[in-house]
């Protein structure tokens, strides 16, 4: 798996700026996780062998939390074929027609 750079701010889109705050969100968990784990492992088990495996069973249910959080849009993010909100009618139906047009072979 690739990444590549995406820029955000003034000058990004709509879809940059959507994906990399997804992006940011999913390693931020990941990342706790990781963290969690070394810890566990290197510091937490000298102290407290309990403890350690109590990280460890916490960071093992990190990850598919991040992967929901990375994938779940938020509530101002527009789905690929939703069609803007507050356009009339006839507005719509133009912007369905074209999304059909670029769809067909």
């Amino acid at each position: 798996m690739t990444f590549r750079y995406v820029p955000v701010g003034p000058s990004a889109s709509y879809a940059e700026d959507m994906y990399a705050r997804r992006r940011r969100r999913y390693f931020l968990l990941m990342g706790g996780c990781l963290f969690l784990f070394v810890s566990a492992g290197a510091f937490v088990r000298i102290w407290s062998v309990p403890a350690a495996i109590a990280l460890c069973v916490v960071a093992l249910l990190i990850p598919p939390v991040a992967a929901i959080v990375g994938n779940t849009r938020d509530k101002d993010d527009r789905w690929w074929d939703e069609p803007p909100e507050g356009h009339e009618n006839d507005e719509n139906d133009r912007w369905l027609e074209e999304l059909e047009r670029r769809n067909r072979p």
